[in-house]
């Protein structure tokens, strides 16, 4: 029920549809169930007994406690009077199967069992067919309903659990995929301005004007890993379709990234061999820049080196990616976070990753992208 301009509406959902088209069906088949049971000595009693615990069960998903207490006292009473069983007994299943379904097992067990006891009444007031003996038939419309309506609930709860499993690793996994595209687009922005900035500091008093050129790259730098941050961040601030956005990094777009190296100081040499294909896999294509990008980061940061090279080979089955730098004696040891977030990436994608010193003097990372069926 809602209100609306001061007006009243009352909404029906579905499920309260056809709990009433259920109701309404019960109290009919009720009616004539019982006038056949009983035969000509029905009595009103009988029929309103039967009408009154069908027609609660429209309210049965709303209160299903309640319910199974209408039911309850109209087929106890119905039973105790002495009249034969009927279809009211269906109605009573019927509500104690939604108590266990539809209800907290702390209280529609005690609810159920309360129930039960109040049925076995009517084996010790009158005479029945099976008089004891009825105690096992008169346990089951207790003991089956509430049986069936438990398991359903369990396995209603532990589907919403799973759902609700499924919901949180997919959030973690997002969460994780910004994580690392920020520490790559952060970390290399950072590297290049840094060196950028020891060229200007290193040149200012001297040649103001390579100081410059200097600053402008870093202001350039600057902007771009914004632009490209702000693009990552966007699905995750949910900005809207009107945001500018910056196109996703791919191994098409190197030459800005080469051109950023340049401005730190470390020429790149960039060599591509086979034909690329129309359209590489999208998540292909953002690990094959990412791994480029954190591999010439690693070479500002720790090698000390002032030319790299990149090598892209496109095979039939994937991409091989090799960047390599010469060391230098001073260089320190390569390798740490960045290298890691590397190998996660491209053991992700199922391809194979190595970084390490090679025997002609020089730190190479090799990856091989799988562009086929991962799956």
């Amino acid at each position: 029920m809602s209100t609306v301009g001061g007006r009243t509406s009352l909404k029906i959902t579905n499920s309260q549809l056809a709990d009433g088209v259920l109701a309404a069906l019960l109290v009919i088949f009720g009616l004539f169930g019982t006038a056949y049971a009983e035969g000509e000595t029905t009595a009103t009693r009988a029929y309103a007994f039967a009408a009154t615990a069908a027609a609660a069960l429209a309210l049965r998903r709303r209160w299903p406690l309640q319910v199974l207490a209408a039911a309850t006292i109209c087929t106890c009473a119905y039973l105790i009077i002495g009249y034969a069983y009927g279809p009211i007994l269906i109605t009573f299943m019927i509500a104690a199967y939604t108590a266990a379904r539809h209800a907290p097992p702390v209280r529609s067990a005690p609810a159920c069992l309360a129930a039960l006891l109040l049925l076995l009444v009517h084996l010790f007031i009158r005479d029945t067919p099976l008089g004891m003996l009825g105690l096992i038939p008169v346990s089951t419309w207790v003991v089956v309903p509430f049986a069936l309506g438990f398991a359903l609930r369990l396995r209603h709860e532990a589907a919403v659990r799973a759902r609700t499993e499924a919901i949180r690793r997919s959030v973690d996994d997002e969460r994780l995929r910004v994580a690392q595209e920020v520490h790559d687009i952060v970390g290399h922005g950072l590297a290049a301005i840094k060196m950028q900035a020891d060229i200007a500091l290193h040149v200012l008093a001297k040649q103001p004007g390579q100081a410059e050129l200097a600053l402008l790259a870093i202001s350039r730098t600057s902007g771009e890993a914004l632009d490209e941050l702000r693009a990552t961040l966007a699905p995750v601030r949910e900005t809207g379709t009107d945001a500018p956005r910056t196109p996703v990094a791919s191994l098409a777009r190197l030459d800005g990234l080469l051109k950023r190296m340049a401005d730190a100081g470390v020429h790149v040499r960039l060599r591509i061999v086979g034909q690329a294909p129309a359209a590489l896999p999208i998540d292909v294509d953002l690990a094959g820049y990412r791994i480029v990008q954190e591999s010439l980061t690693n070479v500002l940061r720790h090698s000390g080196a002032r030319h790299a090279s990149v090598d892209i080979r496109h095979e039939t089955d994937g991409v091989l990616i090799t960047v390599a730098n010469p060391v230098t004696e001073t260089a320190p040891a390569q390798g740490g976070l960045g290298t890691a977030g590397m190998r996660a990436r491209v053991q992700a994608l199922g391809g194979q990753f190595s970084a390490g010193h090679q025997p002609h003097g020089c730190f190479e990372v090799r990856a091989h992208l799988p562009t086929g069926d991962r799956t």
